[in-house]
């Protein structure tokens, strides 16, 4: 049962992650359209939207890297079932530290699937996301150049199956 709560508490650091990356990549394009004098929905060129998809990979490496190690150290005691007698640690001075016990049970699989969903999802947030990013944009963008133009279509009624035919038109 703890297997499942870890994938639901793992989804939304990874999904804020790869949020906070593709806003940033955003609002990287944003200033690049106001620097270069275009309008709001103009399309960058593909060049420009690589330059800012490093500059946000390069940004936001340490933050995601950071937040990724943090978490794994902090579940790792978790993980290998660390336990510490904080009372008579502090009332008699001797911790009783061992390894094991009732709740490496249930905080072990929990711990672990966070530590390796999270190793996992960091590189699919550092290096998947960005380069699928950047290959919808260039299919985006070579879209836009053949503009498919509905009003020129017409069907074939010999065949069977009508097979549409649109004219392309280049910008």
């Amino acid at each position: 049962m703890s297997v499942p709560c870890g994938i639901v508490s793992l989804a939304g650091v990874v999904v804020n992650n790869a949020i906070v990356l593709l806003d940033y990549v955003d609002l990287l394009k944003k200033r690049k359209r106001k620097k270069l004098g275009l309008e709001e929905g103009a399309l960058l060129s593909i060049a420009d939207t690589e330059q800012c998809v490093e500059q946000a990979g390069k940004t936001r490496l340490r933050p995601v890297l950071l937040t990724a190690i943090t978490t794994i150290l902090g579940l790792l005691p978790m993980a290998i079932g660390l336990n510490i007698n904080f009372y008579t640690a502090l009332s008699e001075f001797d911790a009783q530290i061992f390894f094991g016990g009732d709740n490496a049970a249930f905080w072990g699989p929990l711990s672990w699937t966070i530590i390796f969903g999270l190793t996992f999802a960091t590189f699919l947030t550092l290096v998947i996301v960005p380069a699928m990013y950047q290959f919808l944009y260039k299919i985006k963008y070579k879209m836009s150049v053949f503009q498919i133009n509905i009003n020129y279509f017409h069907a074939f009624t010999i065949s069977p199956v009508p097979v549409l035919c649109f004219k392309l038109t280049s910008k």
